[in-house]
């Protein structure tokens, strides 16, 4: 699944491309990629013809647009969604699913594409009052945290809420509700970097640790983005269809067996919550049995 940096990547893309314009016509092909606008695909696309679509925004893996009616166009790419920017004259992706066409003489309009249709584009009220506010943050993201780029980002009381869970490291990690954008990829970096097992408990993190790893989610979410993310498939892609590149880069992820590139010690792989973990089992020790 697309992390923070891959969606900060689209993200740019729709500030360049997509914001200030005026939706002259909406077509959903596919009603399953309009199911979180629970009004139904008529709706959706009434929303959205002759809305004015302002500045692109993006907390965690989410992305949104404020339309001047006063709601925001959610997005979120699930496994396998596109937000592609395409003349109107490029052939039909084959897994196209809804298409917004402007009302300008800027020759491209703007698909999103799912192979798996696991992620989906709809239209929110926005939270009412707030910091957030001023950003037009639709209503269904008001439970997630800012993540480790934004400045409203509160080391400390990511810290103190991390003391207070009895859980594991790399579960608070993806945790949504605590930070966001983080996922099984840059988690894995981050704590490779951090010289922190997966395990390790949260409770035993003290301050400057954990001011440590936020530092190293922020160098390796940056690093990521300078290269335009990271692509395992042709799944994900920026608006303009093309992969990044970070994945020749990574220290942990995906490189079971292979040497870790600060020790040498070979890189394992264990199975995690129906993902797998990457680590050094020498640099990342688990932690001792209480």
């Amino acid at each position: 699944m697309p992390e923070l940096p891959e969606v900060e990547v689209v993200r740019r893309g729709l500030a360049r491309w997509v914001s200030g314009r005026t939706v002259a016509d909406v077509e959903v092909r596919h009603a399953r990629a309009v199911r979180r606008h629970t009004e139904g695909a008529e709706d959706f696309a009434a929303r959205l013809r002759g809305a004015v679509v302002g500045d692109a925004h993006r907390r965690g893996k989410y992305l949104w647009l404020p339309l001047d009616d006063g709601g925001s166009l959610l997005g979120h790419l699930g496994m396998s969604g596109q937000l592609l920017v395409q003349p109107p004259s490029a052939p039909d992706e084959k897994h196209l699913r809804v298409r917004l066409r402007f009302a300008d003489d800027v020759a491209t309009e703007l698909r999103f594409v799912d192979q798996r249709t696991f992620g989906g584009l709809s239209v929110h009220p926005r939270v009412p009052d707030g910091p957030d506010a001023a950003l037009g943050l639709p209503l269904p993201l008001a439970h997630i945290a800012p993540d480790p780029m934004e400045a409203a980002f509160d080391e400390d009381a990511f810290h103190d809420a991390l003391r207070r869970r009895r859980t594991t490291i790399k579960r608070a990690l993806l945790d949504q509700s605590l930070i966001s954008g983080v996922g099984n990829i840059y988690a894995d970096e981050a704590l490779w970097r951090a010289r922190l097992h997966y395990d390790r408990p949260t409770a035993s993190l003290t301050r400057p640790r954990t001011a440590e790893l936020v530092g190293h989610i922020r160098d390796v979410m940056t690093a990521a983005l300078d290269v335009g993310g990271t692509s395992f498939d042709s799944l994900y892609v920026n608006v303009n269809g093309e992969s990044g590149y970070f994945d020749r880069s990574l220290d942990a992820y995906g490189r079971e067996d292979e040497p870790c590139r600060r020790c040498g010690t070979p890189i394992r792989r264990r199975p995690w919550m129906n993902r797998s973990s990457y680590f050094c089992p020498r640099c990342q020790r688990p932690p001792r049995a209480s």
